[in-house]
């Protein structure tokens, strides 16, 4: 994608890539789950918005996504996925950062910022995971609809199309450009079932109230995934947290809403 520079650090035995542009103070953008997910292509409406306000933004590539590595046959943990990312992040000379997660991303940054408090300025979370049980999870309508031959020879892009759409609200999905959808299914066939048959999350729901950061929380009114009521651990339990909720949206706010994503989380940052 044109205006990225690209590395890739081993980490634990695994390969983890970034890409990354501009200059300043660090902004990571930390991916969700699905088939094709990656860095570049879940924040490609967002990533130039921050570098022409003056941060240098990461994107990386969660194990088992995007160009990192992607093993078969073994549980993909929050904490695998923490671990990994945290590792290459020091690699790459990080030292502290805003951290941007949307769904799984979301758990990611809250799991990394527990266990490195200090390296968390701020967090940014769009329908952030892991603050439910995981089987609550999988009673939403939306993973229902997710159910797909993704893994199989008969992949195809038009059920790429289809389960990039299940994550929009209806009115949005005719506006999930080809490109998006390409990207993604390159990406999807590299991808083992295991990434996500073999998806292993906790529940931090109980633990949010330890972040001591300054939190903004968006979320669409209509996720189908990730219910909006999770607002509320972030609201009944931080000290410093603050929650936008937009109506007509599903699981993809800073997809469906990135203009205003932009300007509000960038009035965020700047305090």
């Amino acid at each position: 994608m044109s205006g990225l520079n690209e590395a890739t650090y081993t980490v634990d035995g695994y390969d983890i890539h970034l890409k990354e542009a501009g200059s300043g103070p660090v902004v990571v953008f930390i991916h969700g789950s699905g088939p094709g997910a990656s860095g570049a292509s879940n924040f490609r409406q967002n990533w130039p918005a921050f570098v022409e306000a003056g941060y240098r933004v990461i994107l990386p590539d969660l194990i088992g996504y995007g160009a990192s590595s992607k093993p078969e046959g073994i549980d993909y943990t929050l904490q695998l996925f923490t671990d990994t990312l945290y590792g290459a992040l020091k690699a790459h000379g990080i030292e502290r950062a805003v951290l941007v997660g949307n769904s799984l991303g979301g758990g990611v940054a809250i799991q990394l910022t527990l266990d490195h408090p200090e390296f968390t300025e701020r967090l940014i979370l769009m329908a952030p995971g892991c603050i439910e049980e995981q089987a609550d999870y999988f009673k939403m309508p939306g993973i229902t609809k997710m159910v797909s031959n993704f893994g199989g020879p008969d992949f195809n892009l038009d059920e790429q199309r289809r389960l990039i759409g299940n994550l929009v609200h209806p009115d949005f999905a005719p506006n999930i450009p080809d490109a998006l959808v390409q990207e993604r299914f390159a990406v999807a066939r590299t991808q083992p079932k295991d990434v996500l048959v073999r998806m292993r999350t906790p529940n931090l729901g109980p633990r949010v109230g330890e972040l001591k950061v300054p939190i903004f929380v968006l979320w669409g009114l209509n996720d189908e995934f990730c219910p909006e009521s999770g607002a509320r651990h972030f609201l009944d339990q931080c000290d410093d947290a603050r929650c936008l909720t937009f109506t007509r949206t599903g699981h993809w706010v800073q997809v469906e809403r990135a203009e205003e994503f932009n300007r509000y989380s960038l009035e965020f940052l700047r305090g």
